[in-house]
C-alpha cells in the first residue's frame, strides 16, 4: 500500500498582501476622515510599516488593512504588532513583522498535538515546516481537521497532499 503526505507550512502570500495594502490605500484615500493625514504603507522585505497622524488613526488604518487582508485570504494571525512609535512631523508608526514559516516550538507543539492524537500517522520536523505521511487519506484529513480545530498562533496551510 503506498504510502500518501502533506506539508503543513505557514506562509503569507506576498502578492495578494500587496494587493490588500493597495486596495487599503485606496479606501483612505477616499474617507473623510482621512483626508490630509499622512498615512502611509511601506512594505520591507518581510516588514510592514505603517504610518499615521496619531495612534487613533493608525489603527483604524490597520484595522482597514486587516478587512482587506481578508477578503484576499491573507492570514492575519502571521501578523506580529511592534510597539508604536513616533515618528517625523508629529506622525505614529508601527512596524508589523509579517510570520513565514513555522518557528521551532510551533512546530514541536503541532507534532505533539499529533501524537496524542493517536491518529496513524508520522509527522516530521523539515526546516521551517512539517511533513505528515500515513497510510490512510482519511487518517491524513483527520490530521488536517484537528489542526484546523486547534487554537494556534499562526495560521496554518496543508500543500502538496499526495
Amino acid at each position: 500500500m503506498a504510502e500518501h503526505s502533506f506539508d503543513i507550512v505557514s506562509k503569507v502570500d506576498m502578492q495578494e498582501l500587496s494587493n490588500a495594502i493597495t486596495q487599503a490605500e485606496r479606501e483612505i484615500d477616499t474617507r473623510f476622515d482621512f483626508k490630509g493625514t499622512k498615512t502611509s504603507f511601506t512594505l520591507e522585505k518581510s516588514d510592514l510599516v505603517v504610518v499615521s497622524d496619531d495612534e487613533y488613526k493608525l489603527k483604524s488604518v490597520i484595522d482597514i488593512l486587516q478587512s482587506k487582508m481578508i477578503k484576499r485570504g491573507v492570514p492575519i494571525k502571521n501578523m506580529e504588532f511592534g510597539k508604536i512609535e513616533g515618528a517625523s512631523m508629529g506622525t505614529v508608526r508601527q512596524k508589523i513583522k509579517l510570520k513565514q514559516g513555522i518557528e521551532q516550538d510551533s512546530s514541536k507543539k503541532i507534532n505533539t498535538l499529533i501524537r496524542d492524537s493517536k491518529i496513524k500517522v508520522k509527522s516530521q520536523i523539515q526546516g521551517d515546516s512539517i511533513r505528515v505521511t500515513g497510510k490512510n487519506l482519511d487518517d491524513l484529513q483527520a490530521v488536517i481537521a484537528l489542526l484546523r480545530g486547534a487554537d494556534l498562533q499562526i495560521d496554518l496551510q496543508f500543500t502538496n497532499y499526495k
